[in-house]
């Protein structure tokens, strides 16, 4: 089978990697890609949310799948214009992926599908933003009501802040109340109608240790959850990735693709606090790392209607850990060009536990320079989250880029230090 991935992230980077272990996969080619997935990947430098541009390249390279990385080429209808050629394409239809591109509507469907989540207001107007944060009271959570990278989210105590970002958002903005106790990632793989859950990971979304700091795109992420109730998956499943497929179907706009819940373990039980249309980063890196079935397969399977053939997943009984490596000044305007060393010493000295997963990467002649906000996905895997956080900080500490930064504590407390 040849496969198209499409992306440049190291969520794509992950994929790529997993789809190039894969035998059944016979030619692997991802657009735009980056750095590190030239490794592994034919690259094609063709624009991502360019949906005729991906369908006549996918016609071009006789690809037997395609697989879409990213939210914003969903949203826009990549997808669509992938299938409507007459090739299977792993990812929603663009009405589908209206469950990540509006928090209302992904409201909406929760409220009829009967999941739990935190109740909520849309606001449109400084009047309505102002009652909907006197109503919650802090801290207040405050949404953009579209796609933001991952920063639309502003969770504070300052009442000032929460106005500042609403008003900001500018058109529809989500404000909603405070769900409390951890938060676990739960992606699931539909073909709209069955769904197959993966294993669940928990990500770190503030900047800093501590869980300090700014919100960014994930600056890390561990998995299995050895802290996690041994039905959590089945609740999940019955409750809320079920619903919302079934719901999405009624409706006539099936989701097939991805489905990724970001849940909160509330005192009072499971609550959704966002949906997202595609693999989460950094939780993918951690995930894939964990998964022994075959990844082409399962993902055809789901883009041709056919997931309830697939056989039951198999998981490695490894614990999995990364560490995102992030530019100088993210996650607002990160420096980008500066150079990067030391991969080839991971290569050497880590792998096959530890490797390198690129993001925003690129080449510059023999040299690869940073070129975005999050920069590299450091992954290893142990036979427990100890040995794999060794492993993983053992290889960061050899990765050289001037200002970039880091957090040291990712799945420390899971792991029991």
């Amino acid at each position: 089978m040849k496969v198209l991935v499409i992306g440049g992230g190291a969520r794509e980077h992950a994929l790529c990697r997993s789809l190039s272990l894969d035998p059944d996969v016979t030619a692997l080619y991802c657009a735009p890609g980056n750095a590190g997935i030239g490794e592994v990947a034919e690259l094609y430098p063709v624009d991502a949310l360019d949906g005729e541009a991906v369908a006549r390249l996918a016609t071009e390279l006789e690809a037997g799948l395609v697989v879409v990385g990213p939210e914003a080429p969903l949203v826009a209808g990549v997808a669509d214009a992938v299938r409507a050629v007459g090739i299977p394409c792993f990812g929603p239809s663009r009405e589908a992926a209206e469950l990540e591109g509006s928090k209302a509507f992904a409201k909406d469907v929760m409220a009829a599908a009967g999941v739990p989540t935190g109740r909520s207001y849309v606001c449109t107007t400084p009047e309505e933003i102002d009652e909907a944060l006197d109503a919650f009271g802090a801290p207040y959570v405050v949404k953009d009501d579209g796609l933001a990278a991952g920063k639309g989210v502003v969770v504070t105590s300052d009442l000032e802040k929460a106005r500042e970002h609403a008003l900001a958002c500018g058109g529809r903005v989500v404000i909603e109340e405070f769900l409390d106790g951890p938060e676990v990632s739960l992606f699931a793989i539909t073909d709209g109608e069955t769904v197959v859950p993966l294993t669940p990971a928990q990500d770190f979304k503030r900047a800093l240790d501590g869980d300090e700091g700014p919100n960014t795109g994930g600056m890390g992420a561990y998995s299995p959850l050895p802290w996690a109730d041994p039905k959590l998956v089945d609740d999940v499943m019955a409750n809320v990735l079920q619903p919302t497929v079934d719901e999405l179907h009624r409706r006539g706009t099936p989701f097939a693709g991805l489905l990724y819940a970001g849940l909160a373990i509330t005192s009072r039980g499971v609550r959704v606090i966002e949906f997202n249309a595609r693999f989460g980063d950094p939780e993918t890196q951690v995930v894939l790392a964990r998964l022994q079935t075959p990844l082409a397969g399962l993902l055809l399977h789901a883009a041709q209607g056919t997931l309830d053939l697939e056989p039951p997943l198999r998981w490695r009984d490894d614990a999995a850990v990364t560490v995102v490596v992030a530019s100088h000044n993210y996650p607002d305007t990160p420096r980008t060009g500066d150079p990067i060393e030391g991969l080839d010493e991971v290569a050497a000295q880590d792998a096959p536990h530890a490797y390198v997963l690129h993001a925003g990467t690129k080449r510059d002649g023999d040299a690869i320079v940073s070129a975005g906000g999050r920069v590299l996905s450091v992954t290893a895997t142990g036979q427990d989250l100890a040995q794999a956080r060794e492993r993983a900080y053992r290889a960061v500490a050899r990765i050289r880029l001037d200002g970039s930064q880091h957090r040291t504590d990712i799945a420390r407390k899971a792991a029991g230090e």
